[in-house]
């Protein structure tokens, strides 16, 4: 991931969780002024085959809740926002954007490959498949993306403390688990389409977890220290003359720039957010502030 951070993360998009919501937001205004044209937005894959390929991207305006009620989709909103922009500060632009871009890749591919399935297994007439296939694309959501942001949230943050409804104090990792048991549930008792959209969205949440292992779970208090870090490294960079690095080893010195194979972790145990190459992020004495890093004695 790193590597791939390096050659391709000026092309991230920045603030992607604004961005988001500013879909979520026009797709609301459509929902109240103009309801009848989401019948012309939703991730219906006959249509899609049929020449409207506009549906690849437009199914992302459809808001991932109804809009009943005003104060709870505001609620719902901020909500995203907030805990979108805390994974894109811990994570990066690039990480967040690979999480949000493959979670819509295989949402779209999940409304493929169900189509397929029932085309080929369902011994229905065109007609019948294309009536299925319109009533099976609300299910092709944004909704189940937001399900899955909430999940990478809690793997990153599981200590973090929220108020569900306002008054009850609780942990996201419990929350979390909330999630995943409401997505099994719901595989289980919906429909097919259901099933396929679901299956994209607990993959993505997988692959996450599986790419990353080594830079979730955050506290909040090493968020800080990681922002402060950064924060330094770029004022570093404005104040020396000539290119800088943007990871230094605390014991060796070694950056990104002498190997660009060498990977880079924050220490949690260290105080002052030190970083170390993966040579010696195991075999460092953890330090209190003001001290020098040094490795252990062997």
């Amino acid at each position: 991931m790193n590597n791939l951070e390096n050659k391709y993360g000026k092309y991230a998009v920045s603030g992607l969780s604004l961005k988001l919501v500013v879909l979520y937001v026009i797709g609301y205004v459509q929902y109240y002024t103009m309801p009848g044209i989401f019948a012309l937005l939703t991730l219906d894959v006959t249509a899609l085959l049929n020449g409207q390929i506009w549906r690849v991207v437009s199914w992302l305006l459809v808001p991932p809740d109804g809009g009943s009620n005003l104060f709870f989709v505001a609620i719902m909103l901020f909500f995203y926002y907030s805990i979108g922009t805390s994974l894109e500060r811990v994570w990066g632009d690039f990480k967040y954007n690979v999480f949000i871009f493959l979670g819509i890749f295989l949402t779209v591919l999940s409304a493929l490959a169900w189509y397929v399935l029932v085309r080929l297994t369902g011994g229905l007439t065109p007609v019948e498949l294309a009536v299925l296939s319109k009533s099976a694309a609300p299910f092709f959501s944004t909704y189940y993306i937001n399900m899955s942001i909430f999940l990478a949230f809690a793997l990153t943050f599981p200590e973090a403390q929220v108020y569900l409804f306002f008054v009850l104090p609780l942990k996201v990792k419990y929350l979390g688990w909330v999630d995943v048991g409401f997505l099994l549930l719901s595989m289980v008792t919906g429909n097919s389409a259901e099933r396929f959209v679901i299956g994209a969205a607990l993959l993505n949440v997988l692959l996450l977890f599986m790419r990353s292992r080594n830079w979730m779970s955050y506290s909040p208090g090493q968020v800080i220290r990681r922002q402060k870090f950064r924060r330094s490294v770029n004022e570093g960079k404005k104040s020396a003359a000539g290119p800088q690095s943007l990871h230094r080893c605390a014991i060796c010195g070694r950056t990104e720039k002498d190997d660009d194979t060498l990977e880079f972790r924050y220490c949690t145990k260290c105080e002052g957010g030190l970083e170390y190459c993966q040579d010696h992020l195991f075999i460092h004495t953890h330090v209190k502030k003001g001290e020098p890093p040094h490795m252990m004695k062997m």
